[in-house]
Order: C-alpha cells, then structure tokens, then sequence
C-alpha cells in the first residue's frame, strides 16, 4: 500500500510540475494569498448551504457563556468570508483575525449582519494572538482553520490563553479519514498536491487528537460524515471544548 502510495504521487508531481516549479521560484504561494479568497467565496456558500443545520446545532448554545453583562465577546481565528456571522446570537461582540489581508475587504456579510456589533479585525496568525489580551474572550470559533496551519498546537494553546476560565472554544473541522478506507487512501496520494492547490490546507491531519491533548476542562466532539460533494474533504468533527 505505501508503495502503491509513493508510486502514485510521484504520478501527480510529474503531473502538476508547473505548479511545483512556481513553488519552487517563491511564486506560487503569492498567486494563492490573491486567489485564494474569490475560490474561498464560492466554496463558503456552497459549504454554508450543506452545512447550515450542523452549524445551527454547534452554535445553538452560544449565548450561555455570555459574561456578566449578558454581551457575548467572541473571537473568530481564521474569519474567512464572515459566513458564520449569521449563525451568532444578537448583540455578541465580534472581534475577527485572519492572516490574509484581502479578506478585509471581501467581509460583506458585517454589512450584512447588523445584529451583531463588529469590534475590529485583525491581519495575524491564529498561533501568534498578541493583540488580544489574556482572557478576554467569552467564546473563541474555528471553522476549516486547524487543518491550515503550521502548529496545532500553538494555535490551541493561544485559544486557551485568550479565553476566560469558563470560556469556550467551538470548532468545525475537516479531517483524515478513518485508516484503511478508499477516501484515506486518496487522502494520502493526493495530500501533497492538495497542500499546495489550496493554500496549505492538509486532508490528512487527525485534528481531534490535538484537541484531547489541549487539555481543556471538558470536550464535546463528534465525529461525521459531512454532506458535502467532494468526498475527500466529508469526514468532520465538529463541537466545543470548556477552558
């Protein structure tokens, strides 16, 4: 099976070359940060749509970590599009941080999304937060963002420093598929490739180990099938996790 693996591969990196060699001269990592966010507003709607019911479910319970006040301050790493805003309770306070700076102005759903109040968003990593202050978050959100970056780990540990005792940290993820199926056997001849097609994202990474090791006072998680069109990309786990 490995070799069948590597001999398979190899196929795809003769194949796609060009996009290799464009790597290789620091380009093409450029084109992806400018291309990345029109190919990611498709997809957002196309995701949304499939979605919807298990996003309602996760977030269905937002609004019990409020703070005293009863305003929710929530924090979302890697915002994307904004097309979780709509699923936000009224009046939460909405602080946004992505890396990419062209998102900034592609985030139409803020005008979009007046039940919400829109604090201010930040171009940085999810693994380097330092405009935030130690918990100062009710609620931090994660959406098709751990299977991105280069340390899971930091990027948990930062969530867990930005968070209040009490708060929560809620996250929807694609995943690797369970060992010894088809779709994990195409995970892993196409990964490389996928990797850099769309912009650093892994099919392979098992993101629930990584949550159980964050050490997080309580875990909710579960494990689907996702019904999305490209098979590669269904496996999921989604829920919250206490700090």
């Amino acid at each position: 099976m490995e070799f069948t693996i590597f001999i398979l591969r190899l196929a795809i990196y003769i194949l796609a070359s060009p996009m290799y060699l464009l790597n290789f001269l620091g380009l093409w990592s450029w084109m992806c940060k400018k291309w990345s966010p029109y190919f990611l507003v498709r997809f957002s709607v196309m995701y949304n749509e499939q979605m919807a019911s298990k996003k309602r479910e996760l977030f269905s319970n937002l609004q019990e970590f409020a703070g005293p006040s009863g305003k929710l301050s929530l924090l979302e790493v890697g915002c994307g599009t904004g097309t979780n805003f709509k699923f936000y309770p009224p009046g939460c306070r909405v602080t946004c941080i992505d890396p990419n700076p062209n998102f900034e102005k592609l985030i139409k759903s803020i005008a979009e999304n007046r039940h919400l109040q829109f604090e201010r968003f930040v171009v940085a990593a999810g693994d380097n937060m330092h405009q935030v202050a130690d918990g100062f978050m009710d609620v931090v959100v994660s959406t098709l963002v751990l299977c991105s970056v280069v340390n899971q780990e930091e990027i948990l540990r930062e969530v867990r420093r930005v968070l209040r005792p009490g708060g929560a940290f809620y996250f929807m993820e694609h995943v690797a598929a369970e060992r010894s199926t088809w779709n994990s056997f195409w995970q892993q001849v196409l990964d490389p490739a996928w990797y850099l097609l769309f912009d650093g994202c892994n099919l392979t990474r098992e993101s629930w180990k990584a949550l159980e090791r964050a050490n997080f006072s309580k875990l909710k998680l579960q494990h689907i099938q996702a019904p999305l069109p490209w098979e590669l990309v269904r496996p999921h786990v989604y829920g919250y996790a206490v700090k």
